[in-house]
């Protein structure tokens, strides 16, 4: 069979990433997630690429402490080399055996060195520290370090919350510097907006005259944004689209290679592996590339490297071929292929969209008919890509018994610029996963449980569309 799209262990998830890249390998350390009761400690596992198409699986990197250590759970921070070569690697250490004073397990920052070019890792709990007066002691977490050449220092910023002000807004990303990575000293936050809950695995790089912040909020929705500046000390302004993907895609954190920038995160799960599941934490890794546009503002999209894995055409039979014209100013049409999908394939669409039109896109998995499916539809009246199904889920016995006042999936809803004209829409489809994207500006990523087979389809409602491309490819079985 073709091996998978996206990594996930075979007996356990994954949670946070910390991407290293090394000689050219992406060394992708993630905390191991296992669901088990009682639960064990979380450890950095580690998965290596040089593709981002076929994954080495490792094992445990830096294994959990015991049930009396601090760092009971390893959780998220990151990895820098010095100069001489040395690895340091930061991690949150929590045990909920270790409380502080408001009751809650302590979160501290810990760290770990490697001689050895990461094989191995010696861990300091000497060097260990919490968080300072005016900061919550339960939440000080996700170290990362990076170096501020100009200032000629290392800094260091974590996820912090303030012990005063509104619960929900007192949310900070907490700074300490160092000259030596082994000495910390507090030094004033580094972005303080409150506006947030928290902002968890805090990532800043440098690409060209720009820079970016990039954090995981939980409070207005569940989403990685990213902030940008020209310099590390802001002023941070909010791009018009500041989030990298939805609900579904969290924790992205970045790494470089080649002049071109990853986000990895993970793509979580849903309880009952079902569509009407609620998110879980933790799930499946994924990848999206960063592309710079003119003004600065971040792309989203497939790599070139995972898009050309997908090389076997999969034969199309949709209708009377290309270009196909949907025209219907009222109404609704669609256009199903004879054949079902492969539970695995790689999909573009081209779709010259008509001035005036509500809704077009693809359909997933779907009925002979296109009545059940998933849907990507592209709202251009509205500006926005939306991740729906049907049928959705019944309610009663009545006819109106359904989630009709549900609109599309919460959450899986993308801002984007759909003028009048071409259009490319994207989709990687893998088991239970489906990553869209469109125009290589915005992401998309979901699980999709119910339908396991279909046909795929193109749709238009109350406007015109036609389909210039439509293409499908799958990785050859091994």
């Amino acid at each position: 069979m073709s091996y998978p799209v996206f990594f996930q262990p075979a007996d356990a998830w994954v949670g946070d990433l910390i991407p290293f890249q090394k000689d050219g390998e992406f060394w992708l350390f993630y905390l191991h997630e296992v669901r088990a009761d009682p639960k064990p400690g979380t450890a950095w596992n580690l998965v290596t690429t040089k593709d981002l198409t076929q994954f080495q699986d490792h094992g445990v990197a830096l294994p959990h402490g015991t049930a009396n250590d601090l760092d009971f759970n390893c959780y998220t921070g990151s990895i820098v080399a010095d100069e001489s070569g040395v690895h340091h690697l930061f991690y949150t250490g929590q045990n909920p055996a270790n409380l502080g004073p408001g009751g809650l397990p302590l979160q501290l920052v810990m760290h770990a060195t490697s001689t050895d070019g990461m094989a191995t890792w010696t861990k300091h709990p000497e060097l260990t520290f919490g968080a300072p007066d005016g900061y919550d002691s339960a939440d000080w977490r996700d170290p990362f370090v990076f170096r501020d050449e100009a200032a000629g220092v290392w800094r260091m910023l974590l996820a912090a919350r303030h012990s005063t002000g509104p619960e929900r807004r007192r949310g900070v990303i907490a700074q300490c510097v160092s000259t030596d990575l082994m000495t910390w000293s507090h030094a004033e936050p580094f972005w303080d907006p409150r506006r947030y809950i928290t902002h968890e695995c805090p990532d800043v790089f440098q690409w060209g005259g720009w820079w970016y912040m990039v954090y995981s909020e939980f409070s207005e929705t569940f989403t990685t944004r990213y902030r940008m500046a020209t310099s590390p000390d802001g002023p941070w302004t909010v791009p018009a689209r500041d989030s990298i993907d939805g609900r579904a895609f969290y924790a992205a954190k970045t790494a470089e290679r080649d002049g071109r920038r990853f986000f990895f995160g993970w793509i979580a799960s849903k309880e009952g592996n079902s569509d009407d599941g609620a998110w879980q934490w933790a799930g499946t890794m994924a990848v999206l590339e960063a592309r710079q546009n003119a003004d600065g503002t971040l792309a989203f999209g497939f790599a070139d490297e995972l898009v050309d894995s997908f090389w076997d055409d999969v034969p199309l039979e949709l209708g009377s071929g290309l270009p196909l014209r949907l025209d219907v100013p009222d109404g609704y049409a669609a256009a199903m292929s004879a054949n079902p999908m492969p539970t695995q394939f790689y999909a573009k669409a081209v779709l010259d969209i008509g001035p005036g039109t509500t809704e077009c896109g693809l359909l997933l998995r779907s009925t002979a008919d296109g009545d059940h499916s998933y849907v990507l539809r592209l709202e251009p009246k509205r500006g926005r890509l939306v991740f729906d199904r049907w049928p959705r889920a019944v309610t009663g016995e009545a006819q109106w018994h359904v989630s009709g006042d549900v609109p599309y999936a919460i959450e899986l809803e993308r801002p984007c610029d759909l003028a009048p004209g071409r259009h490319t829409l994207e989709v990687v489809v893998d088991g239970d996963l489906c990553v869209a994207v469109v125009d290589r500006q915005v992401a998309l990523s979901t699980r999709i449980y119910d339908l396991p087979t279909g046909a795929l389809g193109v749709f238009a409602g109350e406007g015109s569309v036609t389909v210039t491309d439509l293409e499908v490819r799958k990785r050859t079985d091994n």
